[in-house]
């Protein structure tokens, strides 16, 4: 028995519904339309031009990782997702109406398209570029790196921030994780350098073992790495902890890697009045 062969439109349907709506042009051709046919289908309205050489099958409410990857596409070999754009396909901000920003390798060429804002980028490596939902998009490092300057540093923070709840690779510079020992030692000469009392280490609690513990005063100190207190599970843990031990008659104070290494003034102050208020 002859195997039936798929139509021209039935392949489209196909790549388009792998592609959130979107074909391009190239891969009309493949499927089996002339240059007359795609056109004849424009007219028709099976098919609605979203960019030069890219089209939307059957309507044009795209979802946005349609309208990124009909973006991506119109820009040709190499171009990927970037800027905003990337942080809201990772997922690091919510998606927002606009141009769409495209970066693409190379300091010249390429026209620039309608509701794309093109960022020509020389020194943008392959190896910092992947594909999520199939679709080309600068890696998470990268992403927050093109954030800087484009976006308000409440944003960037928020966006460093959900990437951390991700766990996505951020790179040395940004989502550097101390170990517990690197913490302990911080924070212990952290205390040495202020003046503060030396605090017992790893101490425990009824069945919590604390990080730092000022006995007399009833203080503990926590110092809090992203690894280890990352996502829901671990919050609701902590403030279960949290509330065990202030019904247990004592205080707690939380401080993050960064502001042990970055503002050691100001956490050595916020210490030192609680001690004192003990």
């Amino acid at each position: 028995m002859r195997q039936k062969v798929a139509s021209p439109d039935a392949r489209i349907a196909r790549v388009a519904a792998r592609q959130y709506g979107v074909v391009s042009q190239a891969q009309l051709r493949a499927a089996g339309l002339s240059a007359s046919a795609i056109t004849r289908r424009v007219r028709r309205g099976q098919l609605h031009r979203i960019h030069r050489g890219v089209y939307a099958v059957g309507h044009t409410a795209l979802p946005h990782r349609g309208r990124w990857l009909a973006a991506a596409l119109t820009c040709g070999e190499g171009a990927a997702v970037s800027h905003r754009s990337a942080a809201e396909l990772w997922g690091l901000l919510r998606p927002v109406e606009g141009p769409i920003d495209i970066s693409i390798p190379g300091s010249a060429g390429r026209a620039p398209r309608e509701r794309i804002r093109l960022h020509r980028r020389a020194a943008l490596r392959p190896d910092a570029v992947t594909r999520r939902y199939g679709i080309p998009v600068t890696k998470p490092a990268q992403t927050i790196s093109d954030l800087r300057g484009c976006v308000s540093e409440k944003e960037l923070r928020r966006a460093i921030r959900q990437a951390s709840m991700l766990g996505l690779p951020l790179g040395p510079e940004v989502d550097h994780d101390p170990t517990r020992s690197d913490l302990e030692g911080m924070f212990l000469r952290l205390c040495r350098k202020h003046g503060l009392p030396m605090p017992e280490v790893k101490v425990r609690i009824g069945p919590h073992e604390v990080d730092f513990l000022w006995g007399e005063a009833n203080l503990v100190v926590e110092t809090d790495g992203y690894k280890y207190h990352r996502g829901r599970q671990a919050f609701e843990d902590d403030r279960a902890r949290d509330l065990d031990l202030h019904s247990r008659g004592y205080d707690v104070l939380h401080f993050s890697y960064r502001q042990v290494r970055n503002e050691s003034e100001r956490v050595a102050a916020v210490v030192r009045a609680a001690l004192a208020s003990r």
